[in-house]
This record gives C-alpha cells, sequence and structure tokens, in this order.
C-alpha cells in the first residue's frame, strides 16, 4: 500500500522538481549577470524581475527577458501534463507546474534564492489554463498600470485576483483554488514592499525609458 501510494505520489514530485527548474531560468540575471557583465540584482529595486531589468538597461535584450520568462512557463506546464498523464486533468497540471516554476522563478536555487516577482510568468499561467483567467488579471493589470503609472499596484491586482476567478472559472476541480490561492498570494507576498511604498506615496512610476544613473 505504501509503495503504491509512492508510485502515484512519483509523477506529481517529478512534475514540481522539473517546473521549478525551469522557473529557476531567469532571464534577468542570465542576461544582465552573463551577457551585460552587470547583475541586475545589484541595480535599482534589487529585484531579478522584468520591470527592474527594463529601468536598469532597458533596450532589446529586454524582449530576451520577456521572451524568457514566457516561455519556461510553457515548458513547464507541457513537462508537468507529459509527466502527470492521467494522473490529473489537464488544467490542475497546469496550475501545479505554475506554482512550482513561479517558486522556482522567485528562489532560484542556482541564483542564491534571490530572483523576480513573477508577474511575467503568473501572466503566462493565466493565459494558458483559461481565456477567463487571462482577462480578469490582465485587463487589471493593464488598466491599473495605464491609469497610475505603479506595475506593482496591478501585479497586486493579478495576484489577489487569480485564486478567486480560478475558482469561479474551476469550481468543480478540487485542486485548482488552493494552487491558485498559494500561486497568488505568493505574488502578492513579492510586492509587500512595493505595497508599503504605495501606502506611503513613494512607490516608483513605470516609464518606457531607461532610468538614468543618480535618479532614485
Amino acid at each position: 500500500m505504501i509503495s503504491g501510494l509512492m508510485i502515484r505520489w512519483i509523477p506529481w514530485v517529478s512534475g514540481a522538481v522539473l517546473a521549478y527548474l525551469c522557473g529557476c531560468f531567469n532571464g534577468a540575471v542570465i542576461v544582465s549577470k552573463y551577457l551585460l557583465r552587470d547583475d541586475v540584482r545589484n541595480h535599482g529595486s534589487g529585484n531579478a524581475g522584468l520591470t527592474n531589468f527594463h529601468r536598469t538597461f532597458g533596450g532589446l535584450l529586454t524582449l530576451v527577458v520577456i521572451l524568457c520568462d514566457v516561455l519556461k512557463m510553457i515548458i513547464a506546464a507541457l513537462i508537468a501534463r507529459t509527466i502527470l498523464g492521467n494522473t490529473a486533468d489537464p488544467v490542475t497540471a497546469k496550475y501545479w507546474a505554475g506554482l512550482f516554476c513561479l517558486l522556482g522563478h522567485m528562489f532560484p536555487c542556482m541564483f542564491h534564492f534571490k530572483g523576480g516577482k513573477g508577474i511575467l510568468s503568473g501572466g503566462t499561467l493565466a493565459i494558458l489554463v483559461d481565456w477567463r483567467v487571462a482577462l480578469v488579471v490582465w485587463g487589471g493589470f493593464l488598466i491599473l498600470t495605464a491609469l497610475t503609472r505603479y506595475v506593482s499596484l496591478g501585479s497586486l491586482w493579478a495576484g489577489a485576483s487569480f485564486p478567486f476567478i480560478s475558482w469561479a472559472c474551476f469550481p468543480g476541480v478540487p485542486l485548482v483554488f488552493p494552487l491558485a490561492l498559494l500561486t497568488g498570494g505568493l505574488v502578492v507576498w513579492q510586492h509587500r514592499g512595493n505595497l508599503r511604498r504605495l501606502l506611503a506615496g513613494n512607490e516608483n512610476k513605470f516609464s518606457l525609458h531607461r532610468k538614468k544613473e543618480g535618479q532614485s
């Protein structure tokens, strides 16, 4: 009985590990550290995410970072779906892979567990699971960011809304809500510093232009 239980958990554990390793492939760190020879985590907010990369370096390499963050979530979801097979329905497999891919993005083992905040990869997960989830998450993110120029405010909406729209879209799938709650909760937790700055009125606003040296 114990061996049978272990065998049933092998695909879940394997999918989680591989999704985490996919998440560890942090585009902002890899591009800045190995191509530009200047670790993005030494600049700005110290975050290894798209926004800090764009603010610090700008340029076409930002597109490479975007591509990395999108592709790793897609690959993680495909791997998990293949490994889990008939063990889990496709939607659950995507949420499972998404959670662990985000953990890898936020806490990459090969980069001293100091990664990004997971918005682009998390947004890719929203697109992968259902267009209605993507509409609520991305719609709110884009509207709030456009109106206020605070990327962090849109990001907080994305993280907070993700579990609730997931539950509304998949009420009959048992694991979806807890997985979505953990995923969205991680995104909100990673933005806790931004939330404090928003409440204090000193959060940085987004600009399409690279921030010059000496600017805060």
